[in-house]
């Protein structure tokens, strides 16, 4: 809806889903993959069909575009790249010979033989490993568009937006967070991930038929008491009891989004996290992620003290 108001030396950064890229018969002169992990295969015949959508993205490259990818994540590195792209990867594991990489707390960028440091890992505003990683991709993905202090700078001060393990209220000494974009199994593990203590998860939805079996362990690890609603309650109580780990979470199954808030505020305690991050979809009940992460925020403010 933005395209009739850009002129020609503007710059479009744009999220596309599998269900955009899917018919695409152009490819952008940038194009990044953060990760392939099972998502919408309610939609999507199976996972192949699924990485065949989300690669369209660089598939009409043109020769000398640039490719971002995050060979950590192993589905991405696997892919099977033809074409003259310039590739830049991205690494918290292994240093690259183009791209961005970590290195003992320090993000450096690695170009044609030469690396340069860009930051300290923790200097980055907003929490979670996985947000190290896209700050890494974002910093390949406008190398020659602007300076280092640029990127940094936003790093720096950035706080995140709306849906993304977004801060909400405190209440009765118990902190809320708000995580509606998280609407898969992996989602959800990046947001526990972003906390060093033990959280109280609010999860569950709409089914997409993905597999849930490897949110079981993460949950054990990181979460000390589980409220579930919607179609998707049942996998995720599933995988928890079923995860090999000695101490598992109380488990609440509830009604709605609502009674889950209200059950969160009975037992949430002073210093406790309560995170909403549903590892599902949210047409069960809402529009989109947004509306239910605008609702999830009416509710806690709602709360009494």
């Amino acid at each position: 809806p933005e395209v009739p108001k850009m002129q020609a030396d503007d710059l479009a950064i744009v999220e596309l889903s599998s269900f955009q890229l899917m018919d695409m018969q152009y490819s952008p002169h940038i194009a990044a993959i953060t990760n392939l992990t099972p998502n919408h295969l309610d939609y999507h015949k199976d996972f192949a069909e699924y990485v065949t959508a989300k690669t369209s993205i660089y598939t009409h490259q043109k020769a000398g575009s640039r490719l971002v990818l995050n060979s950590d994540d192993r589905e991405t590195r696997m892919l099977d790249i033809s074409g003259d792209h310039r590739i830049l990867t991205c690494s918290k594991m292994v240093k690259p010979d183009n791209g961005v990489y970590l290195r003992e707390g320090t993000i450096y960028i690695a170009e044609d033989g030469k690396d340069r440091a860009l930051m300290e890992a923790a200097d980055i505003r907003i929490p979670g490993a996985h947000n190290v990683s896209n700050v890494m991709m974002a910093a390949a993905i406008v190398q020659g568009l602007c300076e280092d202090a640029d990127i940094t700078e936003v790093a720096k001060t950035f706080g995140g937006v709306a849906h993304r393990i977004e801060f909400v209220r405190t209440v009765g000494g118990a902190s809320y967070y708000n995580d509606s974009i998280a609407s898969s199994p992996t989602r959800t593990i990046a947001g526990l991930n972003a906390f060093e203590q033990k959280v109280i998860l609010i999860a569950g939805g709409y089914d997409k038929h993905i597999p849930y079996d490897v949110l079981g362990a993460p949950i054990c690890a990181h979460v000390k008491a589980l409220l579930l609603t919607g179609a998707t309650a049942p996998k995720i109580r599933a995988c928890t009891e079923q995860a090999d780990a000695a101490d598992k979470p109380e488990i609440f199954e509830l009604p709605d989004l609502a009674a889950a808030v209200s059950k969160a505020h009975e037992i949430a305690q002073s210093g406790d996290i309560v995170l909403m991050s549903p590892a599902s979809a949210s047409f069960d009940c809402f529009k989109n992620f947004a509306a239910r992460g605008d609702c999830f925020k009416k509710l806690v403010c709602e709360l009494p003290e």
